[in-house]
C-alpha cells in the first residue's frame, strides 16, 4: 500500500505530539536555560573584545566595568546550569515515556489476527532500538540545538554591529558547509533506516530461535541456526558500520567547512585591521574569531540535528504506518449475553485469493450447548473459531450472534460475550493470581469460584496463589497452564467459550481432565476444536461437526455419527488404534 507524503505526516503527527504533551513547561525551562547560556557566552565574548581594545588603547570602557560584566556573564551561566538540572532530564524522560506509552496503547488497538499476519519483531524493535535512537538523535539534541541557535543569532547580531562587511564575508564562507550538511543529512537518514530494518529482522530471528529452542536442539540444528544468526548479525553490523561512515562524513565535512570559514574570516579581518580600513580594530578581529565559534556551531550541530530529526521521523513513520493497519472498525454494541445462539450461514473464507479454506459452512450452535469440531489437519476447524472471534471480516456468507451479523458488532462488545482458550497459553512471570486475573482487581469470591471450577484448587493449596509461575509458565505443567487459561475465561464470565486445540500438547489423562472441567461448566455455550477423539468426552457434547476439506462432512450426536459409519466413524476408529 502506497502512502503519500501528506498521509505520512498525518500519521506521524500524533507521535511527535506525544513528545511534548504535558511537557511544554519543561521544554520552556530548557529553552530559557539555553537562552541564558547563549547570552552568557555572548557577554563573555563582548568582554574579551573590550579587554583587547582596552589593552590596545581603543576602548573607553573601564576595566572595572568589564570585570563586572564578565561576572554577570558567569552568573547567567550558573543560572542556566540550575535550570537544566531541574528541567532538562525531566523533559527528556517524560517525552520518551509518553512516546512509548502512546505507541503501546496504539498497539493494543489492533485486531486479534494482527500478530498472526504481521512481524511482531517490528514492534519489539520500534519500542526498544528505534525508541533509543529517537531519544539520542532527536530528543537529546533539542536543547543543545536551541542553545546553539540562540547563540548564533546573538553572535550574528554582534558581528553585524561590529562590521557588516566582515559579516557578509562570513556568510559567504558559510554557504558551502550548509549545502554539504543538507546533502549528507539525507544520506544519514537513509543509513539510520537501514540499520532499523536490519535490527528488526535480527530481533525477529532471535525471537523465532528462542521460541523454537527445543526444536533446534532436538533436530541438532545448532550449526545451521548459528550460521543464520551470523548472517543476520553481520547484516546489522554492516549497516551500522555504513551508518557510522556517513556520520563521520557529516562530522568531518562540517569540521573542514567550519575551519575554512574560521580561517578565511580571520585572515580577511586581519588584513582589514592592518590596512586600517573598515573600522576593524585588533579587538574586533579577535572577537570575530570568538564569535565565529558560535556561527560555526550551527554548521556542526544543525547537520547532526537535521540528520537525527530525519532519522527519528523515518522511524516514527515506519511505526505509525504499521500501527495504522489491522485496527478493527467500530460497530454496534451488543449485550454480553447469548439467548438464542450462533448461526453460520453459507460461510466461506480464504486466507489467499483463489485458495479457499471454507466452503458454504452452515452451523446452528444453540445457547448453552457444547459442540465439538473434529476433522483432519487443515480441515478448517481453527479457522472457524478465528472467524467467530472476528479475526477477519473478509468472509463470505453470514456469522450471526442472536441474529446480529458479526461484521456489524463492535469488537469490544464481542469480547464481553466470548472468550477463547488456545493451545499456546501465555503465562506471565508473575503470581498464579496475577495470571488468572491478568493484573486486574476482582473480588476474592469470584477468583475463588474460577479457581474451583477450573480445577486449580489443588495447585493453589499446594503452592499458594502468590507462587511465581516462571518465564512463560515454566514453573507450571501443561495441564496447569491450561487450567489457568480456563480460570481466566471463567473470571470474565463471558457466556460463550471457545476452546481451540487446548489439549493438543497434553497427555491423555491431563487432556481428559481439562476437557472434563470445560464440559462441567453449565450455563456456558462451548465450542471445542479437538484432535482428541475421546468417547467419554464426545458423548457428552450436544453435537459434533466433522469437517473435511473446509466443508462439513457430517453432523449430529456421537451416537448418530457412529451409527452412520461414515467419515466420523473412520476418524474415530483410526484414533483408537
Amino acid at each position: 500500500m502506497t502512502v503519500t507524503k501528506q498521509e505520512t505526516k498525518a500519521l506521524r503527527r500524533p507521535f511527535v505530539r506525544e513528545l511534548f504533551r504535558k511537557n511544554k513547561f519543561n521544554l520552556v525551562m530548557t529553552v530559557a536555560a539555553a537562552f541564558l547560556a547563549a547570552v552568557s557566552e555572548l557577554v563573555i565574548s563582548w568582554t574579551i573584545k573590550g579587554i583587547s581594545d582596552l589593552i590596545s588603547g581603543d576602548s573607553a570602557i573601564s576595566f572595572r566595568t568589564l570585570l563586572f560584566v564578565a561576572i554577570a556573564g558567569f552568573a547567567l551561566m550558573g543560572l542556566a546550569w540550575v535550570l537544566d538540572t531541574l528541567f532538562l532530564s525531566e523533559f527528556r524522560a517524560r517525552a520518551m515515556r509518553q512516546y512509548r506509552k502512546y505507541a503501546f496503547d496504539r498497539l493494543l488497538e489492533k485486531g486479534i489476527h494482527a500478530f498472526s499476519g504481521e512481524n511482531s519483531a517490528r514492534y519489539l524493535s520500534a519500542l526498544s532500538n528505534d525508541a533509543n535512537t529517537i531519544e539520542q538523535d532527536y530528543v537529546r539534541m533539542l536543547q543543545n540545538t536551541f542553545q546553539v541557535g540562540i547563540a548564533f543569532v546573538g553572535a550574528l547580531g554582534l558581528m553585524l554591529w561590529y562590521s557588516p562587511l566582515l559579516t557578509l564575508i562570513a556568510i559567504g564562507f558559510s554557504l558551502l558547509p550548509i549545502v554539504v550538511s543538507i546533502v549528507l543529512g539525507d544520506r544519514a537518514a537513509k543509513a539510520e533506516k537501514q540499520v532499523s530494518d536490519r535490527k528488526e529482522r535480527y530481533t525477529g530471528m532471535l525471537k523465532d530461535v528462542l521460541s523454537g529452542f527445543a526444536v533446534v536442539k532436538s533436530f541438532k540444528a545448532e550449526k545451521s541456526i548459528d550460521r543464520l544468526h551470523d548472517e543476520s548479525n553481520d547484516s546489522v553490523t554492516d549497516a551500522a558500520k555504513a551508518r557510522e561512515k556517513v556520520k563521520l562524513h557529516v562530522s568531518y565535512a562540517s569540521g573542514l567547512a567550519g575551519g575554512a570559514l574560521q580561517f578565511g574570516v580571520f585572515f580577511v579581518a586581519a588584513a582589514l585591521a592592518l590596512s586600517g580600513r573598515g573600522g576593524i580594530t585588533a579587538g574586533t578581529a579577535i572577537v570575530f574569531v570568538q564569535l565565529l565559534n558560535y556561527v560555526l556551531a550551527p554548521i556542526q550541530v544543525f547537520p547532526t540535528f537535521y540528520a537525527g530529526k530525519k532519522s527519528a521521523y523515518g522511524l516514527m513513520d515506519k511505526l505509525a504506518q504499521a500501527l495504522s493497519q489491522n485496527i478493527p472498525d467500530d460497530g454496534e454494541a451488543i449485550p454480553p449475553e447469548l439467548t438464542k445462539g450462533i448461526e453460520l450461514r453459507d460461510l466461506s473464507f480464504a486466507y489467499e485469493a483463489d485458495k479457499p479454506v471454507l466452503h458454504d459452512v452452515d452451523m446452528d450452535l444453540k445457547a448453552g450447548g457444547c459442540y465439538a469440531l473434529v476433522g483432519g489437519s487443515g480441515s478448517g476447524k481453527s479457522t472457524i473459531l478465528n472467524l467467530l472471534m472476528a479475526a477477519y471480516d473478509t468472509y463470505g456468507g453470514h456469522i450471526l450472534y442472536d441474529g446480529k451479523e458479526l461484521k456489524t458488532i463492535s469488537p469490544s462488545s464481542l469480547y464481553d460475550l466470548v472468550s477463547i482458550i488456545q493451545q499456546n497459553v501465555f503465562v506471565f512471570n508473575s503470581t498464579i493470581r496475577d495470571n488468572i486475573t491478568l493484573f486486574s482487581d476482582f473480588p476474592k469470591a469470584e477468583v475463588d469460584r474460577a479457581v474451583r471450577l477450573s480445577g486449580l484448587s489443588k495447585l493453589i493449596d499446594e503452592k499458594g496463589e502468590d507462587c511465581l509461575c516462571g518465564e512463560n509458565g515454566s514453573g507450571l505443567s501443561g495441564g496447569e497452564r491450561q487450567r489457568v487459561s480456563i480460570a481466566r475465561a471463567l473470571l470474565r464470565k463471558t457466556p460463550v467459550l471457545f476452546v481451540d486445540e487446548a489439549t493438543a500438547a497434553l497427555d491423555a489423562e491431563t487432556s481428559f481432565e481439562v476437557l472434563d472441567a470445560i464440559l462441567k461448566l453449565d450455563g456456558y455455550t462451548r465450542v471445542i476444536v479437538t484432535h482428541d477423539l475421546d468417547e467419554n468426552i464426545l458423548r457428552r457434547c450436544t453435537g459434533l461437526f466433522a469437517l473435511k476439506n473446509g466443508e462439513i462432512s457430517e453432523r449430529g450426536t456421537f451416537e448418530d455419527l457412529m451409527d452412520r459409519k461414515g467419515y466420523f466413524y473412520s476418524l474415530f476408529t483410526v484414533s483408537q488404534r
